[in-house]
């Protein structure tokens, strides 16, 4: 246990941190998770989604803890694949 009021200041200062941090992450894949339920059901919808996804992906890569920029445009990259795919499928039919 730190004995130096700044040191638990710290502690209690990175466990905020820490939950925060985690909030964002379980969004984001909560939001990857609707992007994919919605593609299989409407183009434009999964549009929609995916914006406020972008959205919230750049922030969180802006701030850097949460994620790191490429792992941001990985998972916009991976999203926007499946997008695609399905509205491509949908025109060849």
């Amino acid at each position: 246990m730190p004995q130096k009021k700044s040191a638990k200041k710290e502690i209690r200062k990175s466990k905020k941190r820490t939950a925060r941090n985690k909030q964002i992450k379980r969004r984001i894949k909560q939001m990857v998770k609707n992007v994919d339920k919605v593609v299989a059901v409407s183009q434009e919808e999964a549009k929609k989604f995916y914006d406020k996804l972008q959205k919230s992906v750049d922030k969180a890569a802006k701030k850097g803890n949460p994620m790191k920029k490429n792992k941001a445009n990985r998972i916009k990259s991976r999203v926007a694949k499946k997008i695609n795919k399905i509205q491509s499928d949908i025109k060849e039919k």
